[in-house]
């Protein structure tokens, strides 16, 4: 990354909101939309998204956003370089025919979808979110990509909370990951 990049890494970082004990208690959340409410932190990320995604995965062809903030930033990049948007939603959202896929939470099981049709045999896919934590959602994501055909290229979030091993569970899994600023507290 370069020294400009990492100048405005630490803006949108130093704009990123810490709530303690959400959802729950001794847990310290950290916040996205915070950073949103600013004007220049928004176009911020823009900038680091869109640069990161043409020198890193100049040839991808699908951005796939993950429920719910992946989206803001799957079509951010996706009509800035005039390819497909494509969301992953939790079961029962999305109309028409859908693949699916069980992922694992703190306390039981949730499934994900994705339509049908929405990614050709082949194509190649950058998944985005927020943040990363355990991997569950993302790893549920590349596997629905798969089922379709599509080709992961990368995966990609804003924040990475280190410590809960999402990184290391989808690099298992041979997906390559992105983040742009990484937390090793969760306390």
């Amino acid at each position: 990354m370069s020294s400009d990049q990492s100048a405005i890494v630490e803006l949108i970082k130093k704009h990123i909101g810490e709530y303690p004990d959400f959802p729950k208690k001794g847990i310290l959340f950290r916040d996205i939309f915070t950073a949103l409410r600013h004007g220049e932190v928004c176009k911020a990320i823009k900038n680091v998204l869109l640069s990161y995604v043409r020198e890193q995965c100049p040839d991808v062809q699908v951005i796939v956003g993950l429920e719910a903030r992946g989206f803001l930033f799957s079509l951010l990049i996706a009509a800035e370089l005039g390819i497909s948007s494509v969301p992953i939603r939790k079961k029962g959202k999305l109309p028409g025919s859908c693949a699916q896929q069980e992922y694992v939470l703190e306390y039981g099981t949730d499934v994900f979808e994705i339509q049908k049709g929405s990614i050709s045999s082949g194509q190649k896919v950058l998944i985005i979110d927020d943040l990363l934590a355990t991997g569950g959602t993302m790893d549920a994501a590349n596997k629905l990509v798969q089922q379709l055909g599509g080709i992961v290229a990368q995966n990609v979030v804003i924040i990475e909370l280190t410590e809960l091993g999402g990184r290391k569970k989808l690099e298992a899994a041979g997906i390559n990951v992105f983040s742009f600023i990484q937390y090793d507290d969760i306390e």
